[in-house]
């Protein structure tokens, strides 16, 4: 995956500056449940329902411009992952999507085939698959992370894999506790045995580059929501992949891929913000080229930026009294969950609240993987998500809040 070995930000300030929604005094450590927003893709939301738009496919120009919209996003979303714009469908969320993909791909398995899970994976990307298994009479296998370390081991899939597994299901980054698995080890293993690898990306998106096709992954899907745009979702996959499912639909609805997976008339001025989130990505950095050049510069930016955040929230989270962080993956996102000595989370949450910190508590639907740290009956876990417009001021106001629960 080329990107630019070094690349110059915007000025933070001003990339700060951009996101309407920070409210002054208060650290916004909340962004793995959904980042602020910039004013630019605010507006474009709000000048595609200002706009004359109407289904698209039609012989006059509302419609016309509809489907301009359409065909934008999906290029946008392909500049964004690598791939083609032809196998990108879109939907409300991540878990929307899952669910339906899952009752697709569901619907070639037989009894007594195969599917694996881990159980660092957020539910949206467990629950869906062992539903459609259960219709299927399909098995359900466990890839388990090391609770000692927060790691994935790609080891663990091999004694799981067989001639019947059909899918293997792994999350890029842990949405709770930041792990990034090598995922690319995992295709591989899953493929040499004959298996579609689906990869849940809305964590990892938003903190580095991606290339679906690096990483191996058959299905790649992410959440806008957690990419600085609005609350949208896609998939993105081969062409020709999508070509061999046949999902319920409406029987007039468009029967070609990748139309023939998005139920219903689309938000189209989610669409337009799509678009937006990801041009303003590709302009945070003076790098040259393509959009998928620009992109995959600045996220690589971002991803060093928030490198150094976490760092710094790691040493004062380390000497700070009765805190102990969740896992110590080699590889991983600007994401820590933690626990402190006589508090519950939720208690913990709210102290930071009073302290204008926003962080939050439970399992954040990481729900197996608080199972196996022995905290789903103890309130999970406190996170604290960092992303772009976060600030070591942001992390130092975490760490003064935290001492004084010590005190």
């Amino acid at each position: 995956m080329a990107v630019h070995s070094v690349v110059r930000m915007r000025p933070h300030e001003e990339i700060c500056a951009e996101f309407p929604g920070l409210l002054e005094g208060w650290a916004a450590l909340d962004g793995a449940a959904g980042t602020q927003v910039p004013g630019r893709v605010v507006e474009a939301v709000a000048g595609g329902l200002r706009s004359a738009m109407a289904n698209v496919h039609g012989r006059f120009a509302a419609s016309q411009v509809s489907t301009e919209v359409v065909a934008a996003a999906r290029q946008a979303v392909a500049d964004l992952l690598g791939g083609a714009a032809d196998g990108v469908v879109f939907g409300p969320n991540m878990t929307t999507l899952t669910f339906h993909i899952a009752d697709a791909l569901s619907a070639q398995w037989s009894p007594g085939d195969e599917i694996i899970v881990t159980s660092l994976d957020h539910d949206a990307n467990i629950r869906p698959w062992m539903r459609a298994a259960e219709r299927a009479e399909t098995t359900v296998r466990w890839a388990e992370l090391d609770p000692q370390t927060g790691e994935l081991d790609p080891a663990m899939f091999d004694p799981l894999l067989s001639e019947r597994t059909r899918l293997v299901a792994v999350t890029a980054a842990s949405n709770a506790i930041g792990t990034k698995p090598d995922v690319r080890a995992i295709c591989d293993r899953a493929h040499a045995a004959g298996a579609l690898t689906y990869v849940d990306g809305v964590h990892a998106t938003p903190h580095g580059p991606t290339d679906v096709a690096a990483l191996g992954a058959d299905f790649y899907v992410f959440s806008a929501y957690k990419l600085f745009g609005p609350h949208a979702g896609a998939v993105i996959a081969e062409p020709a992949l999508l070509e061999t499912l046949h999902p319920a639909k409406l029987v007039p609805s468009p029967d070609h891929a990748p139309d023939r997976f998005e139920r219903g008339t689309p938000a189209f001025e989610q669409l337009v913000g799509i678009t937006a989130a990801i041009d303003w990505i590709a302009d945070l950095t003076d790098a040259p080229g393509s959009r998928r050049q620009r992109v995959l510069a600045a996220l690589a930016g971002t991803e060093s930026y928030l490198a150094g955040l976490l760092d710094h929230a790691l040493g004062g989270l380390a000497q700070a009294d009765g805190v102990s962080v969740l896992g110590a993956p080699r590889r991983r996102t600007s994401t820590v969950s933690f626990v402190v000595d006589g508090h519950t989370p939720a208690e913990v949450a709210e102290h930071l609240a009073l302290r204008r910190v926003a962080v939050w508590d439970g399992d954040n639907y990481a729900y197996e993987l608080m199972g196996r740290f022995g905290l789903r009956e103890t309130g999970g876990a406190v996170r604290a998500s960092l992303v772009l417009y976060n600030t070591v001021g942001d992390v130092d106001q975490l760490l003064a809040a935290l001492s004084e629960l010590a005190r």
